[in-house]
């Protein structure tokens, strides 16, 4: 349906990359420490572990447009 533009603005949005949904992790994650859910380690080691495992590796090869226009003859 149909939104105005000033009402669409007010709707919290979600990140639309594992990237961005880590900044965002890391930029609030205060909410998560409440009540000792988990602690500043965990989330910090979690953190690390999506940017080595899962980010970098994708981050660190090309895209496959990138071979077609550089590698591709």
């Amino acid at each position: 349906y149909d939104l105005p533009p000033e009402e669409a603005a007010e709707i919290p949005k979600v990140p639309g990359q594992l990237a961005d949904a880590i900044a965002a992790l890391e930029a609030d994650h205060e909410y998560l420490l409440q009540g000792d859910v988990f602690t500043p380690d965990f989330i910090e080691n979690y953190i690390a572990l999506k940017r080595e495992t899962e980010l970098d590796p994708i981050r660190l090869r090309p895209h496959p447009y990138e071979f077609v226009m550089y590698y591709d003859c």
